[in-house]
């Protein structure tokens, strides 16, 4: 069997690691495991995937054919740089996360250096609900032949080019719209619900873009995103402003946008709010909770 390892195992790692624990060997290794409050939860979550859970990353990575990186944007090019010092030939490095085309293009010099493949990919959707079926673009030297391997694996990986930063150049100027749409979307009914003029914004939104559901689920599905994941979209937010700045393009409203998804995630900690604590989610409810005296 193809032999996995997994640099990450939060909510995108964990999910595409159970799905190929079914047709690969999957190993994982999370910074979680390195301190005892969280290492017995994360052992628990490996075992529940079926995944063999690593004693250090070096370990993890010692006999894997496919590399996953799966970790924050902030941690990206760290995990990059420790990866390296362990890799060698044969092996290819998947390197998921969601940064600038430029911080790929480093990471891909350290990995190429160490003599391992690397390939930059581009997650095109959220990973749940769709698991191993999630869009997955993917570019680099070897990247033609690995979308054979992945595709083979279950993976709904689809070949981009040659180039490494080309797919991530795709996602982050597609950020800049998605993200941005859950920011405006947070911005705008927080204003209309302090006003008390939700409802009528609402049918005005409807009324204009009535395919889009501003009648029903999606405000609630917007805001959770924010909610749920505001810390982790600020941080690939921050790429997609360098990658703005990099092309020599004004990155005003991609700042705006780190603000407002960054300053939700805050204003729940401030508030000692956990997403969990949240469902079932009504962004009415979320945002009187953020209003209220703590």
């Amino acid at each position: 069997m193809t032999t996995v390892t997994f640099i990450g195992f939060g909510e995108a790692g964990a999910i595409l690691a159970a799905g190929l624990a079914q047709r690969a060997e999957v190993t994982i290794w999370d910074r979680k495991l390195t301190q005892p409050e969280t290492r017995r939860e994360t052992e628990r979550e490996a075992a529940a995937c079926g995944v063999r859970v690593a004693r250090s990353m070096s370990e993890a990575l010692q006999d894997a054919r496919l590399i996953f990186s799966a970790v924050t944007a902030a941690e990206s090019l760290n995990v990059a740089m420790a990866a390296a010092t362990d890799l060698r030939d044969g092996q290819t490095f998947l390197d998921l996360n969601s940064v600038s085309p430029a911080t790929k293009l480093a990471a891909a010099e350290l990995i190429e250096a160490a003599g391992a493949a690397y390939i930059d990919v581009a997650v095109m959707a959220p990973v749940p609900p769709k698991g191993l079926r999630t869009p997955l673009l993917i570019g680099g030297p070897t990247a033609e032949s690995v979308d054979v391997e992945l595709q083979s694996l279950g993976l709904n990986s689809r070949y981009r080019s040659r180039e490494v930063g080309e797919a991530s150049a795709i996602k982050m100027c597609r950020s800049v719209m998605i993200k941005g749409l859950e920011a405006l979307t947070t911005e705008c009914l927080g204003a209309a619900r302090a006003y008390g003029v939700e409802q009528a914004v609402l049918e005005s939104l409807h009324a204009s873009f009535p395919s889009l559901g501003w009648d029903g689920e999606l405000p609630d599905y917007l805001i959770s995103r924010v909610a749920e994941h505001g810390q982790r979209r600020a941080e690939e937010m921050r790429e997609v402003v360098q990658t703005l700045k990099d092309a020599n393009i004004a990155p005003t409203m991609s700042e705006g946008i780190v603000s407002t998804q960054q300053g939700l995630a805050d204003a729940l900690s401030q508030h000692g709010l956990r997403y969990a604590q949240l469902m079932p989610f009504s962004w009415r409810q979320t945002l009187d909770r953020l209003r209220a005296p703590r």
